[in-house]
């Protein structure tokens, strides 16, 4: 008998997750949640399955096994089109290089999330470069992507995965790429309005500074949690 949807905790997770990619395990009976506005560091060392899990999160992949929920929707019983939906509207994403498009400017690339759930050219604009110079690159807005520096960049993605207003922020070495004194301005940046905003920020990263940073650590091994910590 179905469990109901009830008897999850927090704003998103999954419970009893397995996800095989052949003959490869990379989540293993994995139970995790996180809360309205909290930070949540994932750890381990590389090919535990922590970028597995924030993809199952985020209902980029769908398990092979076990629950993924956001709010009151069970994800792996959705069509992909719905959760592709759900990614556009209540997700964000940052990622380890940006992945910005190199060809628009600042401010076109964070306009994106808004215009393609179809939000006017001039509201969308408005609110991109509000974002912007809250993360303190505002009058970079009309330079191109691929003439910014890394750290600027990043702030660039932290604000556009910010400026549809999720509520859960998933990121994925965001600070990888960068030297230290930059990645830890974008890491500023991200969790300050992330919390302004209380969205919960689900970040994979190998890095100690990163996790002491977060709200709550989770360390994982062999697609499994080994443990989780309160980091502050």
């Amino acid at each position: 008998m179905k469990v109901p949807r009830t008897t999850f905790p927090g704003l998103a997770g999954c419970r009893g997750v397995r996800l095989r990619f052949g003959r490869t395990v990379a989540l293993d009976d994995l139970s995790f949640a996180v809360e309205k506005g909290e930070t949540v560091a994932i750890t381990g060392p590389s090919g535990c399955g922590k970028t597995s899990l924030l993809h199952v999160l985020s209902g980029l992949l769908r398990p092979d096994a076990g629950e993924v929920y956001f709010g009151s929707r069970e994800l792996s019983a959705e069509s992909d089109a719905a959760r592709s939906r759900l990614r556009l509207t209540s997700f964000g994403f940052v990622l380890q290089f940006g992945d910005l498009v190199p060809e628009l400017t600042l401010g076109e690339n964070v306009e994106l999330p808004l215009r393609m759930t179809g939000v006017r050219a001039a509201v969308a604009h408005r609110r991109a470069l509000h974002l912007l110079e809250e993360l303190g690159i505002g009058d970079l807005a009309s330079r191109q992507a691929g003439a910014v520096s890394g750290g600027q960049a990043q702030r660039a993605a932290v604000a556009r995965a910010l400026v549809h207003e999720p509520q859960v922020v998933f990121a994925d070495e965001p600070t990888g790429a960068l030297d230290s004194t930059s990645g830890e301005a974008v890491l500023d940046c991200l969790f300050a309005a992330a919390r302004q905003r209380h969205a919960a920020v689900v970040v994979v990263t190998h890095a100690a500074e990163v996790a002491q940073r977060a709200d709550r650590v989770v360390r994982m091994r062999d697609g499994r949690v080994l443990e989780t910590v309160a980091a502050r």
